[in-house]
Formats: structure tokens, C-alpha cells, sequence
């Protein structure tokens, strides 16, 4: 068997290359109808509680508290996925559980409109790690990273197009209502293009087993740097909903164009991955490094006074979200064997969702203290964070090398 951390792969036949872009694509319009639904209702989650009621703590709370959730869930939904090997249901049941987000429609409170983001949440938690085993298993057939890449910028047409909706909707009623209603007809074109990819790839491992292609065994240090890498860079890294909350508490940006920024970000979302998961293919794990890099810089933007700041701050956060979901996918899939896949981004995305939940809560309550203190913990985060990743990505690398001698 062959393995390379650049993502090449063994030679494949033709036939077997279009049927992976072809499961790659069903599965990228699953997540175009996905993100428009819930990436609609993420772009406006900070002004809608601030609306109902909720303060910069309640949004940061909430934010946080629904990521915790949706990434402390796959751990469990992790390991669930590669006991039973049903990770095509609990794929089913997480797409299902976006049902949620239409109902924001009837919250009269900031409570119930909280309980409804976090069951959304919830079932992005069942879902992820059995859905990234399944592209998992599908992508080396095509290059992880670009794979990966694909999938992410299919995701961000959806994440774009959401937000568009929210801003057509306010211009035209003055409220955000109107929005979740409408997004009744993606959940169901969402659900029926669901259960065409699933036809064409029932056993998707079968497709990663057949290219001769398996992860390296690498021992669970070497992966602990890693973790710690990634706790480090979330931690400092601000949940959009209080970087809209601040855009619209100093009225820096209209109430209107709100959501055009959130789909702006996933705009530079959509674009980056692509050429992040290009460069990872070709020079491997370096390529994430980036990501703390820009995510520095975010913060002296994005709690800036100029909508200028605001716009470049958007542009930044969505790109530094490109790089992670391409590249922080497509190596745990890289250095983990086939059958521990599921288990593996349950582990890492728990990491991911913890310390961002954790971030979040610190970011929400300095916010109301002191805006430099927001800007400078932030920022400082990211600058530990950096030579930590070069060590993990040494470790992996030198792991691998001695994996293959």
C-alpha cells in the first residue's frame, strides 16, 4: 500500500475517479442546501438575540455553548460511526435536525431562539465525523485536499447564498423572520439529494480500500501536539455572532448588510479552500500555518471603528475558515488508518469545539469590559499558537517517515 502526506495516491482508473467526483459533488449540493439553512441563520444569530433581548454575553453564550455541543457531540458520534459502521445514519439524522432552524421563525424569545441554534448545532455534531469518514473514503481517490476543497467550496455557495436571503428578506419586511420560513425549501431539496448520493456510494470505504491507499499508524503522541495546536488557535479565534454583534451595537454596519458580510466571509471561504487544498496536496501540513498568521491580524479589524476594517476583517475571518475546514479535514484522514477514521475527527473536532466554546465565553465577557483586552488576548493567542503548530507538524512528519521505513 502506498501513502504520501502530499495526498498523491496509487493510479486509478477513469471510471473510478468519476465516480468519486461524482459522490463528491451529490454530497457538496447536500451541504449547499445544509449551509444555506443554517449558515442563513448563523449570520444573523448575534442581532437576531440581540433583538429578542440577549446582551454581547447571551450572543458570545449561546455561540460558544452551540459549537461546544456540536463539536463535544462527534466525539461521541465519532465513536458511534465506527462501532456500528452506520455512518450513513447518523448522517441522515444530522441533516435531519435542521428542521430547527426554520421554527426561529416562532421564537418570541431570546431562550427559545437560543434552544433552536443549539439543536442545530446538535445535529452538526451527529452528522460531521460519519459525513467526513464518508469524504473521507471518497477524496484520495482525487487528492485529499482537493477533495476536501471542493466539497468546502460547494459548502460556501450555500453559506453565501443564506445570508443573501436574510438581507433580501429584512430589506423588504424589516425583520429576519421572513428568512427562516424560506428556508423550509432547501431542508427538503437538502434531504432528497441526501438520498441520491447515498445510492451512489452505500459502502464508501469500499472505494478507499479498492485504491490501495491507507493512512499511516501513527501512535497517539504523535498526535498531541497537534491538538494543543488547534485548542490554541480557537481559543483566539472570535465566533462570527460577536463580530456581528459588534458591527451592529456601534452601527458600524447597517442591520441590512449584516448577513452580506457573513456571506462575503464565506465568499473568501470558498475561494481559499480551493487554493488551500491545491497547495496542502502538493507541500503538505505547512500550508495550515497560514491560518494563525491571519487570524492575528483579524481582531485590530474586526473590533475596529470603520466599516472599511469591518469589511477587510470579514474577508479575513472567512478565509482563515477556508484553510481550516480544508486542511484540518483532509490531514486527520492522512495520518489516521481507515478504521479509526470516525473516531479520529470526533477527537479533533471536540479539541476544535471546546476550546472555541472556551474562547468564546472569554471573548464575550472581556467584550463588555474592554474592546483592547478582546483585540489583545486574541492576538496573542495566535502568536503562541504558531510555533506550537511548526513543532506538531514536525512530529507528524518525522512519525510518518519512520512509519514508512
Amino acid at each position: 500500500m502506498k501513502f504520501s502526506l502530499m495526498g498523491s495516491v496509487s493510479p486509478l482508473s477513469a471510471a473510478s475517479r468519476r465516480r468519486a467526483y461524482a459522490v463528491i459533488l451529490l454530497f457538496g449540493i447536500v451541504s449547499l442546501f445544509g449551509d444555506m439553512i443554517y449558515e442563513g441563520a448563523r449570520s444573523v444569530a448575534g442581532p437576531y438575540i440581540y433583538i429578542l433581548g440577549g446582551s454581547a454575553f447571551v450572543v458570545a453564550f449561546v455561540a460558544g455553548f452551540g459549537e461546544f455541543i456540536g463539536y463535544g457531540l462527534r466525539l461521541v458520534s465519532g465513536y458511534i460511526a465506527d462501532s456500528t459502521r452506520h455512518y450513513w445514519t447518523l448522517t441522515f439524522i444530522g441533516y435531519g435536525m435542521l428542521i430547527a432552524v426554520p421554527f426561529l421563525a416562532l421564537a418570541g424569545s431570546w431562550e427559545i431562539a437560543a434552544v433552536l441554534y443549539i439543536i442545530e448545532r446538535m445535529g452538526k455534531g451527529i452528522r460531521a465525523p460519519a459525513k467526513d469518514a464518508i469524504l473521507s473514503n471518497v477524496t484520495v481517490s482525487v487528492g485529499r485536499g482537493w477533495g476536501f476543497a471542493i466539497h468546502e467550496a460547494m459548502d460556501q455557495v450555500g453559506a453565501i447564498t443564506g445570508p443573501l436571503i436574510f438581507s433580501a428578506v429584512f430589506l423588504m419586511q424589516g425583520d429576519y423572520r421572513g428568512g427562516f420560513v424560506l428556508l423550509v425549501v432547501p431542508f427538503v431539496l437538502m434531504m432528497a439529494a441526501l438520498c441520491i448520493t447515498r445510492m451512489k456510494a452505500p459502502v464508501p470505504e469500499e472505494m478507499e480500500l479498492a485504491s490501495g491507499t491507507s493512512g499511516p499508524i501513527l501512535s497517539s503522541r504523535a498526535l498531541v501536539p497537534y491538538g494543543i495546536f488547534t485548542a490554541l488557535t480557537m481559543v483566539g479565534f472570535a465566533v462570527f455572532p460577536l463580530i456581528a454583534f459588534h458591527y451592529s451595537s456601534t452601527e458600524i454596519v447597517p442591520y441590512a448588510q449584516i448577513p452580506l458580510f457573513y456571506a462575503i466571509a464565506m465568499g473568501a471561504d470558498a475561494v481559499v479552500a480551493l487554493v488551500a487544498g491545491r497547495l496542502y496536496d502538493r507541500h503538505g501540513l505547512i500550508i495550515l500555518g497560514v491560518a494563525p498568521v491571519l487570524s492575528i491580524i483579524i481582531p485590530f479589524f474586526a473590533f475596529g471603528t470603520s466599516y472599511s476594517s469591518a469589511l477587510l476583517a470579514a474577508l479575513l475571518w472567512g478565509s482563515v475558515m477556508g484553510i481550516q475546514e480544508t486542511i484540518l479535514r483532509a490531514a486527520v484522514a492522512d495520518y489516521t488508518a481507515v478504521s479509526k477514521r470516525g473516531m479520529a475527527y470526533g477527537i479533533f473536532n471536540t479539541i476544535y469545539g471546546a476550546s472555541w466554546f472556551a474562547g468564546s465565553i472569554f471573548l464575550g465577557w472581556a467584550y463588555e469590559i474592554s474592546i483592547p483586552l478582546v483585540i489583545g488576548f486574541m492576538a496573542v493567542m495566535q502568536c503562541i499558537a504558531l510555533p506550537v503548530f511548526f513543532y506538531a507538524r514536525n512530529v507528524l512528519e518525522t512519525g510518518v517517515t519512520k512509519t514508512a521505513m
